[in-house]
């Protein structure tokens, strides 16, 4: 191999494609059968909350309207993404649609704190009587919405939307049983500022959620690398035939999809020899969850050495 030669290669195998697009068809058809569930519970709870006069079912009720919202975004970017994004003006297809479904999500659920707020606020300065056993039997039914949801998207690796969902449930079962205690206390001592109380607790439940997602979606759009960089580079210089590893970058296209760039300088001498290193550093990569990787194989020398010097990063 010529000194000043350099060989890129890029991984990615048919399989993999192959393997993704079933994946996330399972992630669309979980996200789907989660939307109608909740919007099923969101009409039951908010019915309750007006008829029997809980704000805290009332606050329990649109957090699961804007988690149900959650999810009918996340699958109409799943579906767009892989039905629509196949040609070649997109370089990884629509995929980059899945976190900006997510950090919408993370922000419809913000305004929805601050109602929640103001409704126990104003629950706070005029509390009524409350219904308990309808309201109890209600929030019941939500509990079961919320767990049944649980079960249909447990089970296996969850994309970024999925884990999104998963957030907003546990959020939502915590809903439903603060609902179900506060009941119960304002039924046994009469105190019926427990009611607020329990509102404004779901209110910082619903924050955490935003939060998760938008850290989630954040670091994918900001580039933050997915993997530890100096773990990866101590097992390639173990590679045989790998003398220093000059520039190594991963990512994110979503959470399904990372890809990653690097410079190998090399003190092997034949093609065969360069091929055998190019594969055992994609192999290395691929342990790691990169599903598309640019490896640069290149001859140590002076020249070389300050030219990837001064575009290292």
């Amino acid at each position: 191999m010529d000194e000043h030669e350099a060989i890129h290669t890029h991984g990615g195998s048919q399989d993999d494609h192959s393997h993704g697009h079933n994946t996330s068809s399972t992630s669309r058809r979980k996200l789907a059968a989660v939307s109608v569930i909740n919007l099923l519970g969101f009409f039951a709870e908010l019915a309750g909350g007006l008829l029997f006069g809980s704000v805290a079912l009332l606050s329990d009720a649109f957090h699961m309207l804007f988690d149900a919202l959650a999810y009918v975004m996340a699958f109409a970017a799943a579906h767009v993404a892989d039905r629509y994004g196949g040609s070649d003006r997109w370089s990884y297809g629509l995929h980059r649609l899945e976190p900006l479904a997510a950090f919408l999500n993370g922000l419809l659920l913000l305004p929805m704190v601050g109602f929640i707020l103001w409704e126990a606020y104003q629950r706070f300065l005029n509390p009524i009587e409350i219904g308990t056993v309808p309201t109890l039997a209600i929030a019941f039914g939500g509990l079961l919405v919320n767990v049944g949801s649980v079960y249909v998207l447990q089970g296996g690796e969850m994309s970024l939307n999925e884990r999104g969902a998963f957030y907003h449930l546990i959020g939502d079962a915590g809903g439903s049983l603060a609902v179900i205690v506060s009941t119960i206390v304002i039924e046994v001592t009469g105190v019926r500022i427990v009611d607020p109380i329990t509102a404004a607790l779901i209110a910082v439940v619903v924050t955490w959620s935003a939060v998760k997602v938008l850290r989630g979606s954040g670091a994918i759009f900001l580039h933050r690398t997915p993997v530890d960089a100096e773990e990866i580079r101590s097992h390639l210089l173990g590679v045989e035939g790998v003398k220093s590893v000059d520039d190594l970058h991963a990512w994110q296209i979503c959470s399904q999809i990372t890809v990653a760039t690097t410079h190998i300088e090399t003190d092997v001498e034949t093609m065969t020899d360069a091929e055998t290193v190019i594969r055992h550093v994609h192999k290395e990569l691929d342990h790691y969850g990169v599903n598309h990787a640019t490896v640069e194989l290149y001859l140590g020398c002076g020249d070389c050495d300050t030219h990837l010097i001064q575009h290292a990063h």
